[in-house]
């Protein structure tokens, strides 16, 4: 079920580029496998997911709806709440007669107004205003999402949005400040599963950052549970749902057993200097960056690999012909080819490939030459 998945992640990031399956459906694959892509979608519209700012543009459980939008002063500091508030002040007539627009006629896509240049072009920088304005609207909590079209937000606003969740959403649920940041806190550690003072603050993208004095009384009233990492100089924190889990990695007994291809902004490698620090993964991502000035890709895929990162591809589905391409395959330093784990990354890689909708796979350079 894509609603249980999101919420043992707590949130699933969004983001639009697809030479491969965009990334909330990658993220999804990774922990489901072979599912149909539109149950996402389905569970949008159905009102069982919601779209807000956390992280970034996020899915979240409707269960969790009143968390997100309770944390005024939390949200106030959050780049793509500032941003929307500044252009609120700087444009405030038409953006004020956007949404009354919206709350006269109904929902409404970004696409439903044409461009004043009549040119069409790629980017967010070259977005036109209206595009800026919802999305302003959205930031700004005044408009939701109630669905998307091809990925296509459909916006409505956020009381008529807010209706429809499953479960209902109650506004008198409205936290405290205080009371958000200790359910963030907790929330994060759960979801990183076992992690480092310093790096429970980005999940949520919460200020100040937490420190370990912080966790002082959470580790007193049992709702998290310290924990030695071997190779951390700081204290390691695990939430107490997953005690079970920390018997029997501790007694050896934990065995990882999954291969799989991850998005970019996978919640497993979007803290880089955590995916340094518990995988030894140097990660970018190279989207941005000149096609020259390169290492490994476009939009490259960490390879999963029962507990470890242990290579990445660059990868772009041709859905037209029914072809996905690698176009490089790494393996990291130090992880040797061995048999086993070639079959293994080959076997992610054709489930991603049918799960795609394109069967045929096209093999690029590897490094080692023995991927091949």
């Amino acid at each position: 079920d894509v609603v249980a998945a999101v919420e043992r992640m707590r949130l699933l990031q969004i983001d639009t580029i697809h030479v491969v399956a965009r990334s909330p459906y990658l993220v999804l694959h990774s922990r489901l496998g072979d599912y149909p892509m539109s149950w996402l979608d389905e569970a949008l519209a159905q009102g069982r997911l919601a779209e807000c700012w956390a992280h970034e543009a996020c899915f979240v459980s409707a269960a969790d709806v009143a968390w997100h939008r309770g944390g005024h002063g939390h949200r106030a500091h959050h780049w793509a709440h500032r941003s929307a508030a500044r252009m609120h002040r700087e444009q405030r007539a038409e953006m004020d007669a956007l949404l009354e627009a919206v709350r006269a006629s109904g929902p409404v896509r970004a696409a439903d107004f044409a461009r004043r240049d009549g040119a069409s072009k790629p980017g967010w920088w070259e977005w036109k205003p209206e595009k800026r304005w919802l999305e302003a609207w959205f930031a700004l909590g005044e408009l939701m999402v109630a669905r998307r079209d091809n990925f296509q937000r459909v916006y409505d606003l956020a009381e008529n949005v807010l209706a429809r969740l499953d479960p209902p959403f109650d506004p008198a649920a409205a936290p405290s400040a205080a009371q958000l940041r200790q359910r963030f806190i907790v929330d994060g550690v759960r979801a990183l599963g076992v992690t480092q003072a310093g790096w429970i603050a980005d999940y949520f993208r919460l200020k100040p950052k937490v420190g370990d004095r912080e966790l002082a009384p959470l580790l007193a009233s049992g709702e998290l549970l310290a924990v030695p990492v071997q190779g951390w100089s700081t204290p390691g924190y695990v939430h107490r749902d997953h005690a079970e889990a920390l018997d029997k990695a501790l007694a050896g007994r934990l065995r990882a057993t999954r291969t799989a291809l991850l998005s970019p902004f996978d919640p497993l490698v979007w803290d880089r200097a955590r995916a340094l620090a518990m995988f030894d993964f140097e990660y970018t991502i190279e989207c941005y960056t000149p096609a020259p000035k390169r290492r490994y890709g476009y939009f490259v895929l960490p390879i999963l690999h029962r507990g470890r990162l242990v290579g990445r591809l660059d990868a772009k589905a041709h859905r037209d012909a029914g072809v996905f391409e690698v176009k490089a395959l790494f393996l990291e330093p130090g992880v040797s080819p061995e048999p086993a784990l070639a079959q293994a990354v080959a076997g992610a890689i054709a489930d991603t490939a049918r799960w795609h909708g394109t069967p045929e796979i096209r093999l690029g350079s590897t490094r080692p030459a023995a991927m091949a």
